[in-house]
């Protein structure tokens, strides 16, 4: 790794710690299927309570940010590519299950990142 690589990283780095408000339509888990070649992303939903936290909807309970949670999802949105996975979330499925432009972009970026581990066969966590 070069200097510029470093320092892209310790950018990156850096803005994934930041604080960022919740999406109160919902959240994605991303995840790839190399099996169908899709990347995958589970759509729930949740309620933003007034502290600022993800609730369940039907529990009314706080959705812990680490470790298994046992929720079902609302929709399941696959593609062979980002675009065609923003194109389903985005134009085709009304209303969208995203409610924030800063939401809009964070799976678009997440989504080329999960393209790419697809296409390279490597690795892909979600950020």
């Amino acid at each position: 790794m070069n200097q510029t690589d470093l320092t892209l990283a310790a950018i990156d780095d850096k803005l994934s710690k930041r604080f960022i408000n919740l999406d109160p339509g919902g959240y994605f888990i991303i995840y790839l299927d190399r099996e169908a070649g899709q990347i995958c992303a589970k759509h729930f939903t949740n309620i933003i309570s007034d502290r600022g936290l993800a609730v369940d909807p039907e529990t009314g309970k706080p959705i812990p940010v680490r470790g298994k949670v046992e929720r079902t999802h609302a929709a399941l949105f696959t593609g062979r590519t980002a675009k065609e996975l923003c194109v389903k979330i985005f134009e085709e499925t009304q209303p969208s299950p995203v409610t924030m432009l800063d939401h809009a972009a964070y799976l678009g970026r997440e989504f080329v990142r999960a393209e790419l581990a697809l296409v390279n066969r490597q690795e892909y966590v979600q950020d």
